[in-house]
């Protein structure tokens, strides 16, 4: 195959996955993000990267975001929102913050290929994305992409459908949120 045909063949990959997302599940995130104060962001690897990009786009709108472990995040305060974007649901680091934000009485919102792993137990509510995680033996969803390349993809194009509702929901456009882009450089 080649280059451009592999293309071709993640994007028709990336195509299937969208109509195996609850949209219920997705308004909920969409609905937590607006009841909450504070939103949090978190994830390891390729999908901390994805999260980020999610705070920043976030921040375009008005959000108070934060990436978890930055050095200008805030306090997490009861009420307030964590994210955690993890494809197996069990990341070690991922499994603690949340034991810790439901501790101080935050809420939780798991996006995961596995909702009933650790951190979606821990999590109020999850979304679950298509995918394979790292470990492909466990999916049943079967992606020509490494490791855990789907999810991660899948991930930052849901992230990026959630602003454009959540833009819809606060009559919102890319005008507007480009007032708030950095212009120091």
């Amino acid at each position: 195959m080649q280059t451009t045909e592999y293309l071709s063949e993640i994007i028709q990959e990336l195509h299937q996955t969208s109509s195996l997302i609850a949209d219920e599940d997705a308004e909920k995130l969409v609905k937590a993000i607006f009841e909450s104060k504070k939103i949090f962001v978190a994830g390891a690897g390729r999908s901390g990267f994805m999260s980020k990009s999610f705070a920043m786009r976030m921040m375009h709108m008005g959000v108070d975001a934060y990436v978890v472990g930055e050095t200008v995040t805030a306090n997490m305060e009861k009420d307030d929102l964590l994210i955690i974007a993890s494809g197996s649901g069990e990341t070690k680091g991922l499994v603690s913050m949340a034991e810790k934000a439901r501790k101080i009485g935050g809420k939780v919102a798991a996006v995961t290929i596995f909702p009933d792993s650790t951190i979606g137990s821990l999590a109020n509510f999850a979304v679950k994305l298509p995918g394979a995680p790292k470990d492909q033996s466990e999916s049943d969803f079967k992606t020509i992409q490494p490791m855990g390349s789907l999810f991660e993809q899948t991930l930052l194009l849901f992230l990026d459908a959630v602003i454009l509702r959540f833009m819809n929901k606060k009559g919102l456009n890319s005008h507007t949120m480009y007032g708030k882009h950095a212009n120091l450089e």
